[in-house]
């Protein structure tokens, strides 16, 4: 009969997923890595990452679970999305390739959970498990690292030589042992190399050199997991980036030839609503929204982030067709949303988009909308500025 770790192997692959290995609950070598992020501030308003349980907790999977002897990483494909060139994108925003499929949350949870039902079935006797995929107190990376996954590339994303980067992590904590004790993983050699594509191609030069990324800089959390302004110094940078970016993944060499995904997760195309947003100028409300996006990890942004990297993406785009739905925006009740449609009327060389910004200063009682108007007029007047 085949070890037990085998068959799990051989039953996660039927599952899809492409990557499992079996690791013991140590403490993590570059622990120390995460702690100097912190310390410089690089997970911008993500403070749920640096209160002293969250750090405690992030580092050894034991703290999380005393009873834990072995943790089993897996990893799931996902389809990266085509890189459009310039001249094909047209009034298409660009959307996170993990974004055009649906939300994973809610397919890879219960996939996990049919793992650990088939770990106990195979152990013959009831188990403890914990089960997490970006969802708990668990440096995903450098686990999926010890455990021979791949290595952690100069992008900070996981790459595995034979998939690339293009996976979801996961991570099942059992009390039971796997491994015999003599048995070791062995982490790949990083094979990263002089490349430097990924620091040097990223829009917003949020990469370090220690393989890290300044959230405060990077357009996946600006447009994601950001609830507030995006700064204004940063968004010509965002560019189309409606909800994320790959660019650093889209360049690098580990990415341009892989393997068909066997078991594709299911699409949801967005593309679809969003342009019917952009071209009928429609806008939806909390509840439509809500609805609308409910299976798309688009959700995450909520309404107002949304609308807040819409006005930006359609103020970098300098379409004229899209002033309509500016005008309409610069009237929403959030004032988060004002303050972006402002900066985007302020793009375009329009006595039309003027006449909108005056209208709405004449009624703006927002202090914060109301700078931002003052200063798209101001550069309407100067565009040197």
């Amino acid at each position: 009969m085949k070890p037990i770790l085998d068959q799990i192997k051989q039953y996660c692959s039927s599952l899809g997923f492409d990557l499992v290995e079996a690791v013991a609950p140590e403490p993590l070598g570059h622990f120390k890595i995460y702690e100097e992020w912190l310390a410089k501030g690089y997970h911008a308003e993500m403070h749920y990452l640096s209160s002293e349980r969250a750090v405690r907790l992030r580092h050894s999977a034991q703290e999380i679970m005393p009873t834990c002897k072995t943790i089993l990483v897996l990893a799931y494909r996902y389809p990266p999305a085509s890189n459009p060139q310039p001249n094909t994108l047209k009034l298409k925003p660009l959307i996170a390739s993990y974004a055009q499929i649906e939300d994973y949350h809610t397919f890879l949870v219960p996939l996990l959970e049919k793992v650990t039902s088939f770990i106990e079935a195979l152990s013959g006797e009831a188990i403890n498990a914990k089960i997490f995929t970006d969802a708990g107190p668990i440096l995903e990376r450098e686990v999926a690292c010890t455990a021979g996954l791949g290595w952690i590339g100069k992008n900070s994303c996981l790459i595995n030589p034979r998939f690339g980067s293009y996976f979801f992590l996961a991570e099942i904590l059992l009390d039971i042992q796997l491994r015999k004790e003599e048995e070791t993983s062995f982490p790949l050699p990083d094979r990263c190399g002089n490349c430097r594509r990924c620091i040097d191609s990223c829009p917003t030069h949020c990469i370090k050199e220690n393989r890290t990324i300044d959230a405060r800089n990077c357009i996946a959390y600006l447009t994601i997991e950001n609830r507030g302004k995006i700064p204004f110094e940063l968004r010509e940078s965002i560019g189309m980036n409606l909800f994320g970016c790959d660019v650093c993944q889209q360049v690098c060499p580990w990415n341009q030839k892989l393997p068909l995904i066997n078991h594709p997760p299911g699409c949801v195309d967005s593309f679809p609503m969003i342009m019917d947003i952009v071209n009928n100028s429609s806008i939806l409300d909390e509840r439509e929204f809500n609805q609308k996006f409910a299976s798309s990890p688009i959700s995450r942004a909520k309404r107002r982030g949304f609308y807040r990297n819409l006005a930006v993406v359609l103020g970098n785009l300098h379409n004229k067709a899209t002033i309509p739905l500016l005008k309409q925006l610069m009237a929403d009740t959030d004032s988060l949303v004002r303050q972006h449609v402002a900066w985007a009327l302020g793009c375009f060389s329009s006595q039309h988009a003027e006449e909108i910004l005056q209208a709405a200063l004449a009624i703006e009682q927002d202090q914060i909308v109301i700078k931002e108007i003052r200063q798209a007029l101001e550069t309407k007047k100067n565009p040197l500025l």
